[in-house]
């Protein structure tokens, strides 16, 4: 630690401090509009001045490192005046500069009410110019559908071509020009390439990108912000929902180190308008052939007319990827008090069972241990794709200090180098009997992570491949009592709830392709699952929020709520619990799916035990008491997990993994009925396009 004086007040911080964040520590404040905690020094702005007693002139803070100040005459410590007329004086005038070809665009700016620069102009600057030239004007570029540019504003802080090239690793901006003529630009003004490019718009200080959708909208003030938890894939990602009365405007991200730090991805962001799009909000009953819009009562008295008479055997349920752990907790004591075994919650066919293990379908390392990996293979998975933030999280472990990764799959750009070893099993098969240059990479290294993905266990031999890689990760050393190193990348938010629950075939039931298929049941409840096809023949009781491909099958449809207008629970790819909060209300007729499935165990004469959110949970937490630990992840044997998977055994197919996410933008209902994602759906098929010619 080194001593340092900071306004009069004596501080020991760390030698590899920044001076910025030495005076931080102190309690001082210090002005920036370049400097970002997660992105590199840049030192454009020059907003951070301060005196350092001893230097000539005013340092820039961000840029100047404690070990490089100078002790006193008499070995006293450095001192940093924050406040004093000579940096004040610097600050004004830098505001000043910035200010010069600055448009007076603040009514009519989407920045205005949380702009830096704003706050930054009352706090530190003047309130008179001596500059009379003409502003400088630059043309607007396009940069895509999601971020809209106003390129007049813009203070070349370049945090935006920063973040692209460090954090996205997809290094779409650019500066071209020098001094007056700089500009920031893509390349010959093309969309962005990035799935986290909206993220470049809440980093910009000014108005001079903004998100495009949301324009001309709303003020912040106008907004009533509500916590909650991203469910567009399995990370979990920390969010904000906006809402304006009763719509949900925008989705912004909240901090939250051990999952998603500050960034969501574009999906998280824009699938704001799908919220509102094809909804369903009354009960429909299909007659001759067509729905017909129909009253609770009569949705219920079909469905119970139907089970009534109905063996247990012939009806099943099964579970979408947008379900909470509270719903698919009451569909499941629904279906228990009816006798029904046939359960699932697997909808994309993955080979995975709770019996085997908590650690047989979690990322055991969590998201902040891939920091303390120093090797990793990556099994029929493209993280890019099936889970944005986790793939930030490896290109940040290798930005940290460049390690081995290995993909087994689909060739693909993960945004960071890695050595692409093969399509398939046999490659698996080699690097396991040591027959593959990387096996020798992961035997040396201390803590090698092996993740496989629903690209490799989505299929009929996707248990034997789970089992391949558990022998691996066992006989590499990657599972030990200290470092669990192996895990499984889910795709789903409901997914490891209702695998926690148990939501899988009881003893003879059927599993979900068997219950989509035809003639194998009378009665199916399907809630939320839009990703499957059912065959023709079965009474489909639908319970969801859109009108998507379960609603078109179904003979009886109850609308629920979307995860925005529910408080339900949710767990993540790597075990941790979140909970989601209500920022609106369902539309029409719409209501919460335990409420649906209490008041329709009610008529089916077997009813739920619990009244209430909060009677449901303490049953809930009763029967599963690790559900009550929010933002925890509960402990699992990944030793004893990785040696059951290993003695499975088995003989895999030879057929290539194939990514389980062949289009990032509309992987779900909600994201489906957006029409900004459809627009960036179709950009991105045409970069693919372009790329395979």
């Amino acid at each position: 630690m080194t001593k340092i004086v900071v306004d009069g007040t004596e501080v020991d911080v760390p030698a590899e401090y920044t001076l910025l964040q030495a005076c931080e520590a102190a309690g001082a404040e210090i002005p920036r509009f370049c400097f970002h905690e997660r992105l590199s020094i840049a030192g454009n702005c020059r907003m951070c001045l301060v005196e350092l007693k001893g230097a000539p002139k005013p340092v820039a803070s961000c840029a100047y490192a404690v070990k490089d100040c100078r002790p006193g005459p008499n070995g006293e410590p450095p001192e940093v005046l924050t406040r004093s007329g000579t940096t004040k004086k610097a600050r004004e005038g830098v505001m000043e500069f910035l200010l010069i070809n600055h448009p007076l665009d603040c009514p009519i700016c989407d920045q205005g009410g949380h702009c830096d620069l704003q706050d930054q102009a009352m706090a530190y600057g003047v309130d008179s110019t001596r500059y009379g030239e003409n502003k400088r004007a630059v043309e607007e570029k396009y940069i895509g559908p999601l971020v809209r540019t106003a390129m007049n504003r813009c203070i070349h802080c370049t945090r935006c071509v920063r973040f692209l090239a460090e954090v996205a690793g997809v290094p779409d901006l650019g500066a071209i020009g020098r001094g007056e003529d700089m500009e920031i630009t893509s390349y010959l003004e093309s969309a962005m390439g990035s799935e986290l490019q909206g993220n470049v718009a809440d980093l910009c200080p000014v108005g001079a990108l903004v998100h495009k959708p949301q324009s001309y909208e709303v003020r912040p003030w106008e907004l009533s912000k509500t916590e909650s938890v991203d469910v567009m894939d399995a990370v979990g990602c920390a969010i904000r929902v906006d809402a304006k009365g009763r719509e949900v405007i925008q989705i912004e991200p909240r901090i939250n180190e051990a999952v998603n730090e500050e960034w969501i991805s574009d999906k998280t962001r824009h699938a704001v308008d799908g919220l509102r799009l094809q909804r369903l909000d009354r009960p429909y009953l299909r007659e001759n052939g067509r729905l017909r819009p129909a009253s609770w009562g009569e949705a219920f008295a079909a469905i119970a007319a139907r089970v009534k008479g109905t063996d247990p055997k012939r009806i099943g349920a099964i579970v979408g990827d947008l379900a909470g752990v509270e719903e698919t907790f009451a569909l499941k004591s629904l279906m228990t008090a009816l006798g029904v075994t046939n359960l699932d919650c697997r909808q994309a066919g993955e080979r995975l069972d709770p019996a085997w293990g908590r650690a047989s379908y979690t990322l055991g390392a969590t998201i902040p241990g891939i920091e303390d990996a120093d090797a990793i293979l990556l099994v029929g998975t493209n993280p890019r794709l099936e889970a944005s933030l986790l793939n930030v999280r490896i290109r940040k472990r290798w930005r940290m200090a460049p390690l081995a990764v290995g993909l087994i799959g689909e060739a693909v750009d993960l945004t960071y180098p890695h050595t692409y070893l093969g399509a398939g099993p046999d490659t698996l098969a080699e690097i396991a009997a040591g027959r593959h240059s990387f096996a020798e990479v992961l035997k040396a290294a201390s803590r090698p992570l092996v993740i496989v993905g629903m690209g490799a266990l989505a299929r009929p031999d996707g248990a034997t491949i789970l089992s391949a890689a558990a022998t691996l990760a066992r006989d590499i050393g990657a599972v030990t009592t200290e470092w669990n190193g192996f895990g499984v990348l889910q795709t789903a938010a409901a997914r490891v709830g209702a695998l926690d629950l148990g939501f899988v075939p009881g003893e003879g039931g059927l599993d979900l392709a068997a219950m989509t298929g035809a003639g194998a049941l009378d009665v199916l409840f399907n809630l939320g699952a839009d990703e499957v096809e059912i065959a023709p023949g079965a009474f489909v009781i639908y319970q969801g929020t859109h009108g998507d491909r379960g609603a078109t099958r179904a003979d009886v449809v109850l609308p629920g709520a979307a995860y925005t207008e529910k408080c339900a629970t949710f767990v993540n790819l790597e075990g941790r619990v979140q909970m989601t909060n209500r920022a609106g209300f369902p539309p029409g007729d719409a209501r919460e799916d335990w409420a649906i499935l209490r008041a329709l165990s009610d008529v089916l004469g077997h009813r739920l035990p619990f009244d209430s959110l909060v009677a449901l949970r303490r049953t809930l937490y009763g029967a599963h008491p690790h559900f009550a630990a929010l933002d925890a992840v509960a402990p699992s044997d990944g030793v004893a997990t990785v040696a059951t998977l290993a003695g499975r055994g088995g003989t895999p197919d030879r057929a290539a993994f194939v990514s389980a996410v062949p289009d990032f933008y509309l992987t779900n209902a909600i994201a489906r009925a957006s029409r900004v994602l459809a627009e960036c759906s179709s950009l991105a098929r045409v970069r693919g396009l372009e790329a395979a010619e």
